[in-house]
């Protein structure tokens, strides 16, 4: 007992505040991960080889909101701004609100020990972008003229 409490004091300033350093390691840590996946998925098309499937897909034979991300992804770090929209281009309108959203949030945690961005968005902003991505599951899976063009599809 008198161990933990000792490597309490060590690690945390505060109660529920870890100490700078420790925020500083552990947000390296989070970004060689992000750094090392991007390399990865930068270097390995996710329709040739690891092609990781969707389980909505296979088993229903329906896209979800999420189908073509990977691949959008790829395109994305490619240059390929048209070809990520046509796999998923709720997730290319997202992205760059989700980068901001993440380090404002990562930039407030390191520097003050917590996060107090969510804090301030109203909570009804959540819902809609949960009711969005399901209504954007249900359009992309019908099979007429200008909802077909949601399904992730190559050019």
């Amino acid at each position: 007992m008198k161990m933990k409490q000792e490597l309490i004091k060590i690690i945390y300033e505060s109660p529920g505040i870890i100490k700078r350093k420790f925020r500083i390691m552990i947000m390296i840590f989070i970004l060689m991960i992000l750094l090392a996946g991007t390399m990865f998925l930068y270097y390995h098309n996710p329709k040739e080889g690891l092609n990781l499937a969707c389980m909505i897909n296979f088993l229903t034979g329906y896209y979800c909101p999420g189908c073509g991300a990977g691949r959008a992804c790829y395109m994305l770090l490619h240059g390929q701004i048209y070809q990520a929209f046509r796999y998923n281009p709720l997730l290319i309108i997202l992205l760059p609100w989700l980068i901001v959203y993440y380090a404002a949030c990562g930039i407030q945690w390191l520097h003050y020990g917590k996060e107090r961005v969510s804090i301030h968005i109203p909570e009804q902003i959540p819902i809609v972008i949960l009711v969005v991505f399901l209504i954007y599951g249900i359009v992309r899976n019908i099979e007429v003229y200008p909802f077909i063009l949601l399904a992730p599809t190559g050019v």
